[in-house]
């Protein structure tokens, strides 16, 4: 069950260890959670209710495109709640968010106090078009209460300010999707057309070039896997497909929605956490949404009882971790607030697309996804690895301390056009590893899960993830990936120089076996593990096995999302030419867990080929980098 942590300041029912007995969550905890969301977000809107102002540093895009944010992230957790409830109002959101309509259309672009700011291109302060499809959603959601009840002349400028999202470029990721939401919305309250028709087969003509199998998409032309898969590559079109009754579309892509959640719905740990990877994670419990949809719509392979393990514990998880503060706003951070889980597109009601989650309340009162007896979650069952070789994923966890991490072969956060040496480090998607229990280190600090080649004083940088392959077996599993080390100042990379990675698995341990081909002479590697404070409740260990010369421990005084201050270990050696390096590490919550020195019983190195013999079953796994990786076990 998931530990208590009293922070929350919303008003929730008493918990029902009967049904949810890992959570206590019901329906109505979900209920309750929306409306004192609401009821706080609410204190912060402007006279006449086009804007929600919430307090907080501005985002890029301005101050009136905030609160516009404001508006439309909250609408759409309160249009999931009356939706859900049939219509049923009783606090009477529906007719705030008609009046904000009107207030906001009347004259949009106008610099006063309630006007919305106008859509325009992705790079001309773009944020509007992505609150368009939030506003779009809502009204179709709320249609026979709300949309259908305003007056023409409201309706008419309602179409015109979500017009232009159909008129202007988005940027080139699952931004398409925002313009194919309003569109689906203006046909389904009769007023689609041609360009209606091209911006919905615009997006869904990308959206078969950015899938990869396996249930995930890319999140445009380059290899960025990460949350967005759920909360909006899946979540837009399956839940128009539902709306409409499309069942085509319905059967398309929900079945890669339920493809999707075959390795997904494991990315939760045993106290609800999600994985800390990827960007925007100051969404937070949005992270389920997918979940929740695919319950919804019947496109999932869990059974309701599992599907409300998993929603439950990721609301629980973060509500009673201070994500809402003192003052019952979702704050700008994961557990509370914390500045480098944010993006510079981050604005004070950011946090809100967390309303996506709400979904589930689209499953009405007599649904199995509440009825049904809460049972364990996917990480609550035996130990687990699952290779993912579309977006080049691993993902591993274990049921003594619920931990779940995931190796990363495969996801980087590089566009097409970027290339690599003016790209900056991201500390989100750029390590090796990330888990329910530890983030990153600043990019300021040392960084964690990282192998860097470091010359001349300066150490690399891992920006392009190229994928080599994944797999595995009964109870193991790899991943790989080679990258070309690249350094924030002097020549950008050394040339001819690249470093080949593989990650084993088994049980809580990680084999990372890595080739630095063409180090240049008086060069040095290093490899660190996972960044854990002092008091945490999780130890991180690293073991050199094969080539490292030196041990230690580096400090991160920016500490991660979970610890003010961390400690990362860290193993060194001297590098040239072609070097093959061998460490296992272990992230462990167990009490008294085993050191790592008695698990290998011995280590072989021939070439390009690496034997490790493991000392519990005298298992070998060899890997081999030449001509292709390859990786046994047995």
């Amino acid at each position: 069950m998931t530990a208590p942590h009293p922070t929350s300041t919303l008003e929730l029912p008493a918990d029902n260890l009967v049904l949810s007995p890992h959570t206590g969550y019901t329906r109505a905890h979900w209920e309750a959670a929306a409306d004192g969301l609401l009821k706080a977000a609410w204190k912060w809107a402007t006279p006449g209710g086009a804007l929600l102002d919430l307090p907080g540093r501005p985002s890029a895009s301005g101050v009136r495109s905030d609160g516009l944010e404001g508006y439309a992230r909250t609408f759409l957790a309160a249009a999931f709640r009356v939706a859900g409830a049939d219509g049923k109002d009783p606090h009477g959101w529906l007719d705030r968010y008609a009046d904000g309509l009107t207030a906001g259309t009347r004259t949009p672009g106008r610099d006063d106090a309630e006007s919305w700011p106008l859509i325009r291109d992705h790079s001309v302060f773009g944020q509007p078009m992505v609150e368009s499809a939030s506003v779009a959603i809502g009204l179709r959601l709320t249609r026979p209460w709300l949309w259908d009840r305003l007056e023409s002349g409201v309706r008419d400028r309602a179409e015109e300010w979500l017009r232009d999202a159909l008129r202007h470029t988005p940027s080139p990721n699952n931004w398409y999707l925002f313009p194919y939401s309003v569109a689906a919305f203006l046909e389904s309250v009769g007023r689609g057309d041609a360009e209606t028709a091209r911006a919905k087969e615009r997006a869904l003509d990308l959206m078969e070039g950015w899938y990869r199998g396996d249930g995930w998409y890319a999140d445009g032309d380059g290899r960025a896997f990460d949350h967005y898969n759920g909360w909006a590559l899946h979540l837009y079109p399956v839940l128009d497909a539902h709306l409409s009754g499309d069942a085509e579309l319905s059967a398309h892509y929900g079945g890669r929605l339920r493809e999707h959640l075959e390795g997904f719905s494991l990315m939760f740990g045993g106290d609800g956490a999600p994985i800390h990877f990827g960007r925007s994670l100051t969404y937070r419990f949005a992270a389920a949404s997918s979940v929740a949809l695919g319950a919804v719509t019947g496109h999932t392979p869990l059974t309701p009882g599992a599907s409300r393990r998993v929603i439950n514990g990721s609301l629980r998880y973060f509500l009673d971790r201070g994500a809402t503060g003192t003052d019952g706003l979702l704050n700008l951070g994961w557990h509370g607030p914390h500045e480098a889980t944010l993006q510079n597109y981050s604005a004070p009601a950011s946090p809100y697309w967390a309303s996506k989650a709400f979904v589930s309340l689209l499953a009405p009162d007599g649904h199995p996804l509440w009825t049904a007896t809460e049972e364990p979650a996917p990480s609550e069952g035996p130990d687990r690895v699952l290779a993912l070789p579309a977006p080049g994923l691993l993902v591993q966890s274990t049921r003594a301390d619920g931990i779940v991490r995931l190796h990363n072969h495969g996801s980087d956060h590089v566009r097409p056009h970027e290339g690599e040496s003016g790209v900056a480090d991201d500390p989100l998607y750029s390590r090796q590893s990330y888990s329910t229990v530890t983030g990153p280190t600043s990019s300021a600090n040392t960084a964690d899960n990282h192998l860097a080649v470091v010359v001349a004083g300066v150490r690399s940088g891992r920006r392009v993830v190229r994928a080599l392959g994944a797999g595995g077996g009964d109870g193991w599993g790899w991943a790989a990936s080679w990258h070309r080390p690249v350094f924030t100042s002097g020549a950008p990379m050394v040339p001819g120089m690249r470093v080949e990675s593989v990650t084993v698995v088994r049980g809580r341990y990680e084999l990372r076996v890595h080739r630095v081909v063409g180090a240049p002479a008086g060069a040095r590697v290093e490899q660190t593990g996972w960044a854990t404070g002092l008091d945490d409740a999780v130890a991180s260990e690293l073991h050199g096995l094969h080539g490292w010369e030196t041990r230690d421990a580096v400090r991160a005084p920016q500490g991660t999302a979970y610890t003010r201050w961390a400690v990362v270990p860290r193993l060194s050696a001297a590098a040239e030419g072609t070097v093959v390096l061998v460490a296992l590490a272990s992230l462990t919550a167990e009490p008294d867990a085993a050191p790592l020195d008695a698990v290998v019983s011995g280590v072989q190195v021939d070439g390009d080929s690496v034997d490790v013999r493991w000392a519990q079953d005298a298992a070998t796994t060899r890997v081999g980098f030449a001509p292709t990786v390859t990786v046994t076990h047995g």
